[in-house]
């Protein structure tokens, strides 16, 4: 087998093993009560999740959660004639007032446990 070759399969189950690694967002979505408990995600005034502790997959579940939640407040956006950042701003208070105790919102920049 030629180097070509050798580093070719390499490369080939490189990238294989990364998307094999890589969440769905239904998946994103199964996680998110578990990382908020363990407080490696919270809520954020914008509507979005934020990273409170980067441990494992947290920054993976917060970015797919954060494009769903997006394109919902964008299609909400278009449909009641309100600007987007109104939508996120409305979204993040209700998101953070529904925050259990113990689990983390995000405050004039500072995470803090509810």
């Amino acid at each position: 087998m030629t180097i070509y070759k050798k580093v070719t399969i390499a490369l080939l189950t490189m990238i294989l093993s990364f998307s094999a690694c890589a969440l769905t967002l239904d998946q994103a979505m199964n996680s998110l009560s578990q990382a908020k408990a363990k407080g490696l995600v919270g809520e954020q005034a914008d509507g979005y999740l934020g990273i409170v502790n980067s441990e494992g997959n947290a920054g993976e579940i917060a970015q797919l959660i954060n494009q769903a939640r997006k394109q919902q407040y964008q299609k909400v956006s278009a449909e009641t004639n309100v600007p987007l950042n109104e939508v996120e701003k409305r979204a993040g208070s209700k998101a953070q007032e529904k925050t259990p105790a113990g689990q983390y919102i995000k405050q004039q920049g500072q995470w803090q446990k509810k």
